[in-house]
C-alpha cells in the first residue's frame, strides 16, 4: 500500500505544483515555506526548522530561502538573544503572495483529488484521506 500512497502523493503534488507555478510563478516548496512562516506568531523560523517544515535538507532549504529573499517574500533576521542565530522571516509581500496562493492551492488540491479519485487504482486511498 505504501508505494501506492507515494504515487498518489506524487501525482497530487505535481498537479498542485503546476497550478502554483502557472498562476503565481511559485514553487510548491516555496508555498510550503511561506505557509510555515505565516503559521508562526512572529512569522519566522530558524533555517533548520524551515528545512524540517519543507522536508528539504539544509542545503536545499538555504537555496529555497535565497530564492524567496531575492523575490522579497522573506528576509533574514538575527536572533535578539543569540546574534549567531539567523532566522528567515516572512515579509508583507510574502504574506500578500500567500493570500493569493492559498485559493490556488486549495482549488488545485481539490481538482487533483477529484481527478485521482476517478482512477480505480486510487479510489480507496482517496476515500481514506480526502477530508470532504
Amino acid at each position: 500500500m505504501w508505494p501506492r500512497m507515494m504515487a498518489l502523493r506524487s501525482r497530487v503534488d505535481h498537479e498542485v505544483e503546476q497550478a502554483l507555478q502557472r498562476q503565481l510563478h511559485l514553487g510548491f516548496s516555496e508555498f510550503v515555506a511561506l505557509m510555515s512562516l505565516a503559521d508562526r506568531a512572529d512569522g519566522e523560523l530558524r533555517m533548520q526548522e524551515l528545512a524540517d517544515a519543507t522536508s528539504l535538507n539544509q542545503s536545499s532549504a538555504t537555496r529555497l530561502v535565497g530564492r524567496l529573499e531575492r523575490t522579497g517574500l522573506t528576509e533574514r533576521r538575527l536572533c535578539e538573544y543569540d546574534r549567531r542565530g539567523v532566522y528567515t522571516g516572512i515579509t508583507d509581500a510574502g504574506r500578500a503572495t500567500l493570500r493569493k496562493a492559498v485559493p490556488v492551492y486549495e482549488a488545485a488540491l481539490a481538482s487533483a483529488f477529484d481527478r485521482v479519485a476517478a482512477d480505480p487504482d486510487y479510489r480507496d486511498l482517496i476515500a481514506a484521506v480526502d477530508p470532504r
